[in-house]
Parts: C-alpha cells; sequence; structure tokens
C-alpha cells in the first residue's frame, strides 16, 4: 500500500479517532508499507496534515483533537465535534514542528549496547522495523544512570554526545553506569540524518515547558500521569550496533570450539 491507503486501511479498522503515532504502530505492526523510513510517525503525520491543507473538507480525515484524526465518514456518522484548536497550533501540525527545543530523545539506553571507540555511534529508531538512525552527533543534555538511579546530569555542546559519552567511559565514573538518557536539540530527517539546524528563538513558556518536561521524563514522578504540556519530541528506541552481535557471535564460536577440543 501507499502510505495514504494504509493510513485509511488502518482508520477504518479503528473506527474511531487514532494518534498519528498509534496510527504508525499499525501500519507497521501490520507491514502495510515496504519502505519504512527513518521517521515512520512524521510521514503518516505529514500525510495526513497535507492532504487536509489540499483538500479542506473534501479530505478523508478529520481532525478531532491535536494529533487525532478519524475518517471523515466515521466522523459524520457519530456527528462529533472537530478540533477548534487556534491556528498556530493548526499550522504547527501541519508543518510536523511541533516538538519545541527537544527534537528526540532516548531513555534508558544500555551502555552494552554500543562499541565504545573514540568516536561511537548512538544508534537509535524511532519504531521497531524502521531505519536506524545515528545520533552520535547530536547536542543536548544526557544522564547517566546505575540501573534506574540518576548518577550524573550533564551537558554536549561543543563536544557532539557521543564524544561525552566515551569520556565517561575512561574517566572516574566509568564503573557507576549502565545506562544513559538523552534530550537532543537536532532533529532527524526523512533520509534519517541530523538536521544540523537548531532554532533558537523560543519564549519564556517553551523553555519553562521543556525543563518541566525533562524532569518529568526523567524523574517519572508517581503523580505526574503524562508528560509536560507542549512536550512533543520524538522518543526513539535503541538499536544495537552491528559489530556488538558481531563480536559475541565470535565469542559463542569460540567457547564451542573450545568445547570440542576439550
Amino acid at each position: 500500500m501507499t502510505w495514504h491507503e494504509a493510513i485509511v486501511d488502518v482508520l477504518r479498522q479503528s473506527g474511531s479517532a487514532m494518534h498519528y503515532t498509534e496510527i504508525t504502530d499499525e501500519i507497521l505492526n501490520q507491514e502495510l508499507v515496504d519502505t519504512v523510513g527513518a521517521t515512520p510517525t512524521n510521514t503518516v503525520n505529514a500525510r495526513i496534515t497535507d492532504d487536509l491543507r489540499a483538500n479542506g473538507d473534501d479530505s478523508q480525515f478529520v481532525r478531532v483533537r491535536r494529533g487525532e484524526y478519524m475518517l471523515r465518514e466515521h466522523h459524520e456518522e457519530e456527528d462529533s465535534t472537530v478540533a477548534s484548536d487556534s491556528e498556530d497550533e493548526a499550522d504547527s501540525d501541519a508543518s510536523g514542528e511541533e516538538s519545541g527545543i527537544i527534537q528526540a530523545f532516548g531513555m534508558y539506553w544500555q551502555r552494552g549496547r554500543v562499541r565504545w571507540t573514540s568516536d561511537p555511534s548512538l544508534l537509535g529508531q524511532q519504531k521497531q522495523g524502521a531505519d536506524v538512525v545515528d545520533f552520535g552527533d547530536q547536542r543536548g543534555v544526557y544522564m547517566l544512570h546505575d540501573r534506574r538511579s540518576i548518577v550524573y546530569v550533564g551537558r554536549s555542546i561543543k563536544r557532539p554526545l557521543s564524544r561525552r559519552l566515551y569520556e565517561h567511559t575512561k574517566d572516574r565514573l566509568n564503573g557507576r553506569w549502565d545506562r544513559f538518557s538523552w534530550f537532543g536539540i537536532l532533529g532527524v530527517t526523512e533520509q534519517g540524518e541530523l538536521t544540523g539546524e537548531v532554532n533558537l528563538n523560543y519564549d519564556r513558556s517553551a523553555l519553562i515547558a521543556t525543563l518541566e518536561a525533562l524532569l518529568v521524563e526523567s524523574l517519572e514522578p508517581p503523580q505526574n500521569r503524562q508528560r509536560g504540556e507542549g512536550f512533543r519530541a520524538v522518543e526513539y528506541l535503541q538499536a544495537e550496533d552491528p559489530e556488538m552481535k558481531n563480536q559475541r557471535l565470535a565469542s559463542l564460536l569460540d567457547e564451542i570450539k573450545g568445547q570440542f577440543l576439550e
């Protein structure tokens, strides 16, 4: 299917409104498209909002809430109310620029899944089955964890994230962390490359919302039931460096060989 056909198919199966991230999950789970790319959730959101912008009331889709859509045929059957967000919010959805200061983040990535060279790759993917992205050149803030406890908070400004983390495998913190989380200001293109551009024109409310979201995401307070308001960065799942898999396979073969030689 094309992405448009897949979106329609998933929404028709659902019969109700779905967030574009949920639509993406279903498309990938059902393997409805041949080529996923690096940013499938962005692709789904863009396809829907572009169709709405181009076709208006003739679009197959209806936006019922921010980020949530349903088929017009189901919307008319339910006689639902169309979302009445401000023009700025609607434009933000249509352009795909919802994230604010933080564009992408990863939570509790495993140290053991990274091959720690002087310039390591930090591999992640938006969804299982999506193209892998290297976040090694990312900039932002990061945390080192000992299991789930935060043992260190740092920032990556002049030096890339991968370099800063590599340094912590050599300094006094070396034996004190086994996982890391990061929040980056660089986005990801459809081709799976970091954008390399930073928009610093943020007002005070955006900055405060970002600070709140970082604390909520990292500390996970039990009374906070959702992320901070206005935080819409995309979370990326960790992908293991292929060389790590090769090393494990080689070790396993050596172990088997050793058992036969005993």
